[in-house]
């Protein structure tokens, strides 16, 4: 049986001060198996981008406690913190967040980089391949296509291996027919390589094809 990779327990998330406060989570628990795809839907505001802020140790909770892998992150130092991102946690987001003056290879080999892995040319390479890029290996993201350069992202957070992916309404800024081949590398990769993954989308199609659904509402699960 599959242990939890991530664990919420009792968290709350309150922006502003004493007089002018703003509950974004209010005491919410739930845990994610390894090797389990979850998708967190809700309306606009509800809380669901702050849930993979949290998870990734981006923000901080007002109170509780989360768990990656059965480590409380919550009390760890900001160094500590990337560590765990570093070791554990691919982020994707709807916006692609690409280095302009760097080609889809060099923006999947500066995560490398950025985890002091240097020399793994083919790695990148291979995955982009995988991604239906092996032709744009080269190519500035202004030469790339919209679900062109969501693929050089998505390969971007995978490259280092991860054994929890979140992802925050990564089709958002695709059409239909690019949205489905997106999710499917997703799924593909995340069922292939026995990883968690957390996707938060408005799209209820894509919310059905998940293992499970967790639906925020008013800053509770629903």
């Amino acid at each position: 049986m599959s242990g939890e990779s991530i664990k919420f327990q009792n968290i709350s998330l309150v922006y502003g001060s004493d007089t002018n406060t703003t509950e974004v989570l209010k005491g919410i628990d739930f845990s994610i198996n390894e090797n389990e795809i979850v998708s967190v839907v809700g309306p606009s505001g509800s809380g669901k981008t702050s849930i993979i802020m949290l998870a990734a140790g981006l923000e901080k909770s007002t109170s509780g406690s989360i768990f990656i892998h059965n480590q409380d992150i919550t009390g760890l130092t900001e160094s500590e913190l990337s560590l765990i991102r570093r070791r554990h946690i691919g982020i994707v987001f709807q916006s692609f967040y690409l280095i302009p003056n760097l080609t889809a290879k060099e923006n999947v080999m500066l995560s490398l980089e950025a985890n002091k892995k240097y020399n793994m040319d083919d790695e990148a390479e291979s995955l982009l391949e995988n991604f239906g890029l092996g032709h744009r290996l080269d190519h500035l993201p202004s030469e790339l296509s919209g679900g062109e350069q969501q693929r050089v992202a998505i390969a971007r957070s995978l490259i280092n291996k991860p054994t929890i992916i979140l992802a925050d309404e990564p089709t958002g800024n695709l059409d239909e027919e690019n949205s489905q081949h997106m999710i499917d590398l997703l799924f593909n990769y995340t069922r292939g390589n026995k990883t968690s993954l957390v996707l938060v989308t408005h799209d209820g199609d894509i919310a059905k094809q998940c293992d499970r659904i967790i639906e925020i509402r008013d800053g509770k699960i629903a």
